[in-house]
Order: C-alpha cells, then sequence, then structure tokens
C-alpha cells in the first residue's frame, strides 16, 4: 500500500472508532452502500465523518448526543469521506440533488432523504444546536 495511503488510514482510524463504538456501521465500498440502501426500509442516519475539524467538534458528538432522544433512527450508518471516496460518492448519488458536502448528515426513512443537515449548518454551529436540528427531524420522522 502507499505510504501515503497507509499514514492517511491510520490518523483516520479513531475518527472512524468514534462512530463505529456508537452503534455506526461503516459503509466502505458502493457496493456496501448499494446493497444497504436496497435493503434498508424504516429510519436511519447516514453520516458523511471527514478529518476536518468540524467533524471532529461538531458533527459526530452531536450524531453521538441525539442517539438520547427519546425517537431515534433505526439504523446508523456512516461514510467516510476522504477516505472511503468511492462509497461516500455512491452515497451521495442517494442523497438526489444535494449538493455533496461533508461533513453532512442525512435521515433517511425507507432509502429517501427526508432531512439533511450541510457542513454550512454544523459549522460554527454549537453542538447543541446540531444535535437539537437532528432531534426535530427524529421526532418528525421516526
Amino acid at each position: 500500500m502507499n505510504p501515503y495511503v497507509e499514514y492517511m488510514r491510520e490518523i483516520a482510524q479513531p475518527m472512524r472508532d468514534e462512530l463505529t463504538h456508537a452503534g455506526f456501521k461503516e459503509l466502505i465500498t458502493p457496493e456496501q452502500v448499494n446493497e444497504f440502501i436496497e435493503a434498508t426500509e424504516g429510519t436511519t442516519l447516514v453520516v458523511v465523518n471527514s478529518v476536518c475539524g468540524c467533524a471532529a467538534g461538531l458533527a459526530r458528538p452531536a450524531a453521538k448526543a441525539s442517539l438520547s432522544n427519546d425517537k431515534t433512527p433505526e439504523t446508523l450508518v456512516t461514510v467516510f469521506a476522504g477516505q472511503d471516496r468511492e462509497a461516500t460518492e455512491q452515497m451521495r448519488d442517494h442523497f438526489g440533488d444535494l449538493e455533496p458536502s461533508s461533513p453532512s448528515m442525512a435521515l433517511l426513512k425507507d432509502g429517501k432523504v427526508v432531512h439533511f443537515i450541510p457542513r454550512e449548518d454544523i459549522e460554527d454551529h454549537e453542538v447543541e444546536e446540531i444535535v437539537s436540528n437532528l432531534t426535530r427531524a427524529y421526532n418528525q420522522y421516526c
């Protein structure tokens, strides 16, 4: 493996672990994304993870904290922008006309986006604001 790619995977592993330890399933190939979307029913939170500071300080903490709400998505998945590029691109294809954004979060119902939080609604916001945004969507769709 290319030393740079190996180094970046090593650096990103704790960022992956933060979500997988919270119960998110990683989708790392386009095939895994397609299989998931085709088989999914009910509600799913998709976190498009990244190495940026707003993912570390805002998106991942907010996604995890939102799970203490009374209503939560049935399924939790994540793709990693910049690391698993093909899987991320494939997931974004399922988001329709939404502009690519990382980090970002999408609430899906039966595989269709019903709520989307792009980077601009994460960056420069407080964790509590993002949690509130997510929990309002959970209360409406879950």
